[in-house]
């Protein structure tokens, strides 16, 4: 089965189309502090104009559960993303399907030359493998002072062979370039996108369209 696909940072109907068209399976929409993000008014008008099954992704960091679910219901979403500290306790109370997402580094690789924050994959296995309760994991770049979009890869080698409780989404970094390496090499549920499918910081339909179309042709 083809790898699925998220286009994250999405904040108008016209990229929506033109991911949609493409093949995209879900669309992500930043309410955390972001320079793509988007407010629930614009992302519901968005949402309520997409097909059947195509997956609107609602992105938080470190929210009240209230206010994700307020957001949640308000704009039609289907899943939460979350980035921040959540716990495993606030992945069951919030009541809805939730992505975690986690920042990974190798180690002694440093990132910005920080060496804090991250996950060093071998020990750190059991803190995902703690959320038992969400729908997919996301790996994403760890750099310090951001919580996702970073642009950076990691080593996909550290995800070789590694299995977890739920599906895994691969993040970080990707591009049209990279992605059937990515693919091949890590073998996820699905791939999850923004910046590398930008030019000067808008979405740019073509690499879109690349990205899509190379992802899902990897067998």
């Amino acid at each position: 089965m083809a790898v699925r696909v998220k286009i994250c940072g999405i904040k108008d109907a016209e990229t929506a189309a033109v991911a949609v068209a493409a093949g995209a399976d879900a669309l992500g929409f930043v309410f955390a502090e972001s320079k793509r993000r988007i407010t629930p008014e614009a992302a519901r008008e968005i949402i309520l104009g997409l097909p059947p099954f195509v997956s609107a992704v609602g992105v938080f960091v470190d929210a009240p559960q209230g206010l994700v679910r307020e957001v949640a219901e308000f704009c039609r979403l289907d899943t939460v993303q979350l980035h921040g500290a959540e716990s495993p306790e606030y992945c069951i109370e919030i009541g809805l399907k939730v992505i975690k997402a986690f920042g990974v580094r190798q180690k002694g690789v440093p990132i910005d030359g920080s060496v804090e924050g991250g996950l060093f994959f071998g020990k750190d296995l059991a803190l995902i493998d703690a959320y038992r309760s969400v729908s997919a994991v996301l790996v994403d770049t760890s750099v310090p002072g951001l919580a996702g979009g970073t642009g950076r890869t990691f080593d996909w080698g550290l995800l070789c062979g590694k299995r977890f409780q739920a599906p895994l989404i691969l993040a970080g970094g990707l591009t049209p370039e990279n992605v059937t390496e990515a693919v091949r090499t890590v073998r996820p549920y699905a791939v999850d996108v923004s910046s590398g499918v930008e030019t000067n910081g808008l979405k740019d339909a073509a690499k879109i369209q690349a990205f899509i179309c190379r992802a899902k042709e990897v067998v």
